[in-house]
């Protein structure tokens, strides 16, 4: 039987956090006298009446949270913050409609950054400071903040660690769990504090500064400008962003041994290694690709040519350049870019390197199991033989994968999207990318879809953050069954 009093009671947690970060937002709102003050307050009190009422109510039960309970807190969990999320835009009048809010606030959450706005610097500024704090709530997972503070609260939260995490690794930095959010958060934060920074003293006001610190380092792309990251042309910006891309993209067990000067571990990780071999190797190759194809200068061509390899692997979104009209090839390139992701155990969306890098290395194996049927060939990773269950994991979450993929675009075009638009929309929304190709491209975005259409795909956004098997378990009779 499910345990209801631990679940509602960490919906609480999540609903009075989501609300509290809400209220941060009325100093940005005062000091520019943007008039967005009220719909910010509003939805603040809502939020911490809510939470306030659902952690007071006398449910049955104790505070155990179970395998069932956790996979439910976390669907559950993110459902209730985004409902509320949504408050300010519909309140505001920025975004009136239930659908296109809630698939804003969905592509918030999930660090996806499609977006339904039109002109985004006719927004207010303390809606945009929402907007981009909502990525960054989404970007290590607010339920992994909510780990950390757990024995405060009398509750156990390792399954709940386990649901949220993203990517198949188990790595630890410590052997307590609230001690391994503790030491994400720090990093996730002492991270953006530095880019804010950063590109404060390069140029950017303190305000986009913030912002696009927040939306960078949760790999989610939310700009305070139409043009997105084209519109700060400037190398002294642009690379730093990069830089950053990079690192959010980067599993952070690699960056906690980074830091602590334990670079041998760093080189160590087979993942990061691909991870940055296939950067540089790309690098290369779209540069020339972009030079022999436009007039631009080497060291704008290799910019842009990063910049937009960076921002796709690790499912960031920013634009810098309209990567769909440079040639066919590159189109098709960054197409499927959209399904390798960066690394697990970072904030970025897509299949993950890690799970690539399986696949390929158990394929090539298979072929020398052919050939010596009675040997025992292991695959290995970062030198440590991988089990059977974990290939065989992967290789189902694969095949979910490019199935959910296939049934998305096939019922988006049955509603009325053409086939490039509806493989790009659905790619970019499960990758939780961002832009994608044809009508939903890095110089268009996701306003003129039907209301149904912009629920499908909040519905996949919401599935790839969640790494597909944490929602998809819930429609199981497995899930349900008590014993």
């Amino acid at each position: 039987m499910i345990n209801v009093r631990p679940i509602a009671r960490v919906i609480a947690v999540l609903i009075l956090m989501i609300g509290g970060l809400m209220l941060t937002g009325l100093p940005v709102s005062y000091y520019f006298e943007c008039g967005d003050a009220m719909p910010l307050l509003q939805s603040g009190l809502i939020c911490l009446a809510v939470g306030l009422l659902l952690w007071l109510f006398p449910f049955r039960g104790d505070n155990t949270i179970k395998k069932r309970e956790g996979y439910l807190i976390v669907a559950v969990g993110w459902l209730a913050m985004v409902s509320f999320s949504m408050l300010p835009y519909l309140f505001s009048g920025v975004i009136p409609d239930i659908p296109g809010a809630f698939f804003e606030t969905v592509s918030g959450m999930t660090t996806t950054g499609a977006s339904v706005l039109n002109d985004i610097e006719s927004v207010s500024e303390g809606i945009l400071y929402w907007r981009s704090l909502t990525q960054w709530i989404g970007g290590m997972g607010i339920i992994v903040l909510t780990v950390a503070i757990f024995p405060l609260l009398g509750i156990g939260g390792i399954e709940l660690f386990v649901a949220e995490a993203p990517g198949p690794t188990s790595d630890k930095l410590h052997p307590r769990i609230q001690e391994t959010a503790k030491r994400l958060w720090l990093i996730y934060v002492a991270l953006t504090g530095l880019l804010t920074l950063i590109l404060w003293a390069v140029g950017m006001s303190f305000y986009e500064a913030i912002n696009h610190a927040f939306t960078t380092m949760a790999t989610g792309g939310f700009s305070t400008r139409n043009a997105s990251m084209a519109a700060f042309d400037l190398p002294a910006i642009q690379y730093p962003i990069i830089l950053f891309m990079f690192l959010a993209g980067t599993n952070y067990t690699v960056i906690y041994f980074g830091l602590k000067g334990k670079f041998r571990k760093v080189w160590q990780s087979d993942e990061f290694r691909a991870y940055l071999a296939l950067v540089g190797v790309l690098s290369v190759i779209v540069t020339l690709v972009v030079k022999s194809n436009t007039d631009l200068a080497w060291e704008k061509a290799f910019r842009d040519s990063i910049f937009q390899i960076v921002s796709i692997i690790t499912t960031t979104g920013f634009v810098s350049a309209d990567y769909t009209a440079w040639h066919p090839s590159l189109t098709m390139l960054f197409f499927v870019l959209m399904f390798v992701g960066a690394s697990a155990g970072s904030t970025s969306g897509g299949i993950k390197i890690i799970r690539n890098l399986v696949f390929f290395k158990n394929s090539f194996l298979e072929f020398k199991r052919i050939i010596h049927p009675r040997a025992i060939v292991p695959l290995k990773l970062n030198g440590q033989i991988v089990p059977g269950r974990i290939i065989t994991h992967i290789i189902i979450f694969l095949l979910l994968y490019l199935i959910l993929f296939l049934i998305g675009s096939i019922v988006v075009s049955a509603m009325g999207l053409d086939f490039l638009t509806s493989i790009g929309a659905v790619a970019t929304c499960l990758g939780n990318v961002g832009p994608g190709i044809g009508d939903v491209g890095p110089v268009d975005n996701f306003a003129w879809l039907s209301g149904g259409i912009k629920l499908v795909l909040s519905f996949l956004m919401l599935l790839g953050r969640l790494e597909i098997f944490t929602i998809l378990v819930l429609f199981t009779p497995y899930f349900w069954k008590s014993n």
